[in-house]
């Protein structure tokens, strides 16, 4: 069931309605509130209006495509969005990504897979929700303000606009200074389960947080990489 006295809201924004259908009886069952959308227009305003907890967003879609809906919420909301795709194409998965997706699955999916990464990405944002409710706990790295529990990200006094998944990563890397974590390992424990996909999901992240964060990505001061290993944070000098 899912896991409030309240039903959370899912919102399923694809085309095929036999597979809306079945996502929906199943989500149903596991006791959330399902609304449904048919073409990225009517998808893309219910998005911004139905105060959904979590958006299933197919990347085929007519009148307005996933990636083209994904880029507009977020432009107004940090709602979890997971991307459904039936291409293997890595292009797609990035795409999504770097558009601020926050996960994707390939269809066709197991049922039990997709429950299960629902439940993961909403409980995250309930986290992060719960914690921006408590005592302000700045720290802070040179010119950037990291506050850990309002997840609130500024630099040389400007709000950075990061996306739930954005602020985690950095969040868990800023927290263990200098320690040098491998994508697996990154993976398991920002994403918060054991995740089907592939490390790429990593490095896009990183590639979003550094073009943000830093004066210059390619030479980058806060979150570096260790060859043949992984990333790390490290406070600047």
């Amino acid at each position: 069931m899912a896991e409030s006295n309240t039903p959370k809201k899912v919102l399923i924004i694809e085309d095929e309605r036999s597979i809306s259908d079945i996502i929906k009886f199943n989500l149903v069952k596991e006791g959330y509130a399902v609304e449904t959308a048919y073409d990225g227009i009517e998808g893309l305003d219910k998005a911004l209006s139905c105060g959904c907890d979590l958006i299933l967003l197919d990347i085929m879609l007519p009148l307005m495509d996933g990636f083209e809906v994904c880029k507009k919420v977020r432009e107004k909301s940090s709602v979890p969005i997971l991307m459904l795709t039936a291409k293997e194409e890595e292009v797609d998965k990035v795409l999504g990504l770097e558009l601020g997706a926050d996960d994707y699955i390939t269809k066709p999916f197991g049922m039990r897979e997709l429950i299960a990464r629902i439940k993961a990405n909403i409980r995250r944002a309930d986290s992060l929700t719960e914690k921006s409710e408590a005592q302000p706990d700045v720290k802070v790295f040179g010119n950037l303000e990291i506050d850990m529990n309002r997840f609130e990200v500024r630099k040389n006094g400007e709000r950075l606009e990061l996306t739930l998944r954005e602020f985690e990563l950095l969040r868990y890397l800023a927290e263990r200074e200098e320690r040098v974590f491998s994508r697996e390992q990154l993976l398991e424990e920002v994403w918060g389960y054991e995740y089907y996909g592939d490390i790429r999901t990593v490095d896009v992240t990183v590639r979003r947080l550094r073009e943000k964060l830093e004066d210059d990505p390619g030479d980058p001061q806060y979150i570096m990489t260790r060859r043949g290993i992984g990333y790390y944070f490290r406070r600047p000098q």
